[in-house]
């Protein structure tokens, strides 16, 4: 299925040094299944600041609506804090099938974040499924979320 069938503009993947591995696993994972990747960095494994690449993410993901983004670095939080300091960004710690679910279903999440030293590449692949499959239920969550 096609990010135009999904309703989905882009998909913007950025890791630090730790995530590089497995942002590049993900990437390859996602062109076998003809998915538009915007790969935004880092080229290789030397050590950049992960804050750098979360900004940049989250940058072109608050732009418009209907874009998303995978952020990968060694714990998945720090990516997560620093994407959520901009507007319109709902970046969520995804570390299992239910807490990626959620974040999509309840939170209208638009950037998971994943911990690569943290989370087996089988994992978080499926997990990255997850996300770009699942829509946001609205109803009573909206209401929160507009709030957020």
């Amino acid at each position: 299925m096609s990010l135009k069938k999904k309703n989905l503009k882009k998909l913007f993947l950025a890791s630090d040094h730790a995530g590089y591995k497995l942002k590049e696993s993900i990437k390859n994972y996602l062109v076998k299944k003809e998915k538009k990747v915007f790969d935004l960095g880092p080229k290789n494994q030397n050590s950049v600041d992960y804050t750098d690449y979360a900004h940049l993410l989250a940058k072109k993901v608050g732009k418009k609506s209907n874009q998303i983004g995978i952020l990968i670095c060694g714990s998945g939080i720090g990516m997560s804090m620093a994407a959520n300091r901009h507007k319109n960004i709902r970046a969520a710690l995804c570390y299992s099938l239910i807490s990626t679910k959620l974040s999509r279903l309840h939170n209208n999440a638009n950037v998971m974040s994943i911990g690569s030293r943290l989370t087996k590449k089988n994992l978080a692949l499926k997990c990255v499924d997850i996300f770009i499959k699942t829509k946001f239920i609205g109803g009573r969550h909206q209401r929160r979320v507009k709030k957020i």
